[in-house]
């Protein structure tokens, strides 16, 4: 079975499954998004009811946001990525077989997103607070949610004789190499180089959260200029199917980018964009500055009643405009907690 495999390097995943009786089976795939997503969670309720937040808002909000992720994460594969379903020699029913692998995560962010903003305007939350709080959970569902990709051997980049080369095992289902490519060469795991980098992401969001109290949607627009520079650059290292038609030439101005790529770069863009905008804000007087660093919106203009509550004034001291420093999370994040 492991015929194509080599003796050194990272080695390919035993299997991608595990069967059930009957016609049932277990993808690890699945297995490592639904792992990052609890996961996710648990941080984001954590950081949430730091700042005075319920953390039951976390939980409904997960909910609408992955439904809307898996969707949107589909959706945007199957348009980025036609031939294999729509194509000559394609499998319309593959379409909905997402244990197979071929979830976009730019989809599902997007998707997710929309989600999350009709959760906070249907509830009387604050959109960018809430944002804030919830996507260091995002990167590290991203970063174990890339192993899935190893579980498929999909995904990888371009020959290496690295010592962490990987090893593709071509005796499984549906795998193949790169046309040119020889069984006994292994690739650049893009899959882990990815991981490490939101790994990385997810230890800084976290770290700024509870160090400082920045305007609401820095953290978040943060998290999106960073993860959309590393995935410029991961996308330029891969070397999947490299006929589909995610390959995008841009020839009147000499480039040759994938489509994943273009998008990376133009959101990239957006964010440092919105970022240049929140710190170049004029600083709030205090009764705008509460206004800003609550968590709900005012009461008269919420449905849950029991948000909306007034800042205590004397709490306002410590945040970005008068002292960056902000405080921990056990006894900082005072602006932003409601009066009980």
């Amino acid at each position: 079975m492991f015929a194509a495999m080599i003796s050194a390097g990272f080695p390919a995943p035993p299997m991608n499954h595990i069967d059930l009786p009957g016609p049932f089976s277990i993808a690890f795939y699945s297995l490592a998004i639904l792992l990052g997503i609890a996961l996710a969670v648990v941080v984001a309720t954590r950081l949430w009811k730091s700042r005075g937040g319920d953390g039951d808002d976390i939980l409904s909000a997960a909910l609408w946001a992955v439904v809307f992720g898996i969707i949107g994460a589909r959706i945007y594969h199957v348009i980025s990525s036609p031939d294999a379903y729509f194509g000559e020699g394609g499998d319309l029913l593959r379409t909905v077989q997402i244990w197979q692998g071929g979830l976009s995560i730019i989809g599902a962010v997007a998707a997710g997103s929309v989600a999350v903003w009709i959760f906070c305007r249907r509830n009387g939350i604050k959109f960018g607070a809430f944002a804030d709080a919830i996507v260091p959970g995002v990167i590290l569902a991203q970063a174990i949610g890339r192993w899935g990709n190893w579980f498929n051997q999909e995904l990888y980049g371009g020959p290496t004789t690295l010592p962490w080369g990987l090893q593709i095992d071509t005796d499984q289902p549906h795998q193949a190499l790169p046309p040119g490519a020889s069984e006994f060469t292994t690739f650049h795991p893009t899959f882990l180089y990815e991981s490490l980098w939101n790994l990385l992401g997810f230890i800084a969001l976290v770290w700024l959260y509870k160090r400082f109290q920045f305007k609401q949607g820095l953290l978040a627009w943060t998290y999106v200029a960073y993860y959309m520079m590393g995935r410029f650059w991961i996308e330029s290292m891969r070397r999947d199917e490299p006929d589909k038609s995610t390959q995008f030439p841009l020839e009147f101005i000499g480039l040759d980018w994938r489509l994943n790529q273009i998008v990376a770069f133009v959101v990239f863009l957006i964010a440092i964009a919105a970022l240049i905008w929140l710190f170049s804000r004029r600083p709030r007087t205090d009764e705008a500055l509460a206004e800003e660093l609550e968590i709900h919106t005012p009461a008269s203009e919420q449905r849950n009643p029991v948000a909306g509550h007034k800042v205590d004034q004397d709490a306002l001291k410590g945040t970005p405009e008068t002292d960056p420093s902000g405080s921990d999370s056990e006894t900082g994040g005072g602006q932003f907690r409601s009066k009980k």
